[in-house]
């Protein structure tokens, strides 16, 4: 029988950090070099200087899981990544025949825009340009462009349940939409799986600190689990740095974020259980007061839950996440390589857009 066809599908992915339109590889190979300096409001503020470098540097590894996109059905040539300053560049140039070509973006980099946004998105979409939003954070809610660019998208991914019924009536019908956290922005299988990490439990917190619902569970993991327990709740861990983990850890315990109390994000997650996943971790996630959050997972056993609130479902879920085999850590690190990272959700949602 004939080889089906293939495609040839080129990626763009929209980076705020990036500059010019420019070669989606080579701008992450030159990314630690970048001088963030002029990017930032107040160029001598250390502690600023810090967040944009951590922030810059996990928004390049998304631009390098855009351009590492694969399927044996589809070619994929070079990546390309643009910043605000690249879209001229991008609409002058004439797509080759037999060439699909994808505007990726992601998070809510769409409002950084501002009221350019659906005039940018309506020219993209008119030169043939087909758009994939990768959505978090609740933007069909949180972010005031989402109705302009709408009526744009070939796929929407978002991480709401639901939309925001204004923002979904603006969609078009053939609009692929799909239910779904921001997974782990990691190349899959990129770090090695660890046979015997030190049987010790993280707690992955974020820039927002410690409120006293979070300071209270980890007062008690450090009782309960003296010096097999280690806290991160500063934003401090590079996305570079993610790999070690593998090795010094057996689970990762991985808080609600509070972004992710309302109704509406009840059945979803920040990013954290799934990258966690990918490093051979064993993914310790808070359920929301509704419930319901990451059932599929949940029922699987590739993630182990805990009630919102209750320290001692937390301790249980922690000693179980310890005591896993090695055998179903590697399961959990096979499943979240192949399916939880965003290459593999995006190539799939590419493959399903009509």
């Amino acid at each position: 029988m004939p080889d089906r066809a293939r495609r040839t599908l080129r990626v763009i992915h929209y980076n705020p950090w990036a500059e010019g339109l420019e070669d989606a590889l080579t701008y992450v190979s030159r990314l630690p070099s970048l001088d963030l300096g002029p990017r930032i409001a107040e160029p001598g503020n250390v502690k600023m200087k810090t967040m944009a470098r951590l922030d810059a540097d996990w928004h390049g590894e998304s631009t390098r899981c855009f351009a590492s996109l694969d399927h044996p059905d589809i070619d994929f040539p070079p990546a390309l990544v643009l910043g605000r300053q690249g879209f001229s560049e991008l609409l002058s140039i004439a797509i080759p025949p037999g060439e699909e070509w994808w505007f990726i973006t992601n998070g809510q980099h769409p409002s950084g825009l501002e009221h350019l946004a659906g005039k940018v998105f309506g020219a993209l979409a008119a030169r043939g340009i087909r758009i994939l939003y990768y959505a978090f954070d609740e933007a069909s809610r949180a972010m005031p462009c989402f109705s302009q660019i709408a009526p744009h998208l070939s796929v929407l991914i978002h991480d709401e349940f639901p939309l925001d019924p204004a923002g979904q009536a603006r969609l078009s019908p053939r609009c692929l939409v799909r239910h779904r956290s921001w997974v782990a922005n990691l190349v899959p299988f990129s770090a090695p799986f660890v046979e015997e990490p030190e049987e010790k439990l993280v707690f992955l917190g974020s820039e927002m600190g410690l409120t006293p619902h979070r300071q209270r569970q980890v007062s008690f993991l450090r009782e309960t689990f003296k010096d097999r327990f280690v806290a991160i709740h500063d934003h401090s861990l590079a996305v570079g740095d993610r790999t070690a983990l593998g090795a010094r850890f057996k689970a990762s315990l991985c808080p609600e974020g509070r972004k992710f109390t309302t109704p509406a994000m009840a059945r979803t997650h920040t990013d954290r259980p799934f990258w966690s996943g990918c490093l051979g971790l064993v993914p310790v996630s808070e359920n929301s007061r509704q419930g319901g959050r990451l059932d599929e997972l949940a029922a699987e056993g590739l993630l182990l839950r805990y009630a919102h609130g209750d320290l001692k479902s937390l301790r249980e879920a922690c000693e179980q996440a310890l005591a896993t085999p090695t055998a179903d850590r590697r399961r959990i690190y096979d499943h979240y390589n192949r399916h939880e990272t965003v290459g593999p959700v995006v190539v799939d949602a590419l493959l399903a857009a009509p």
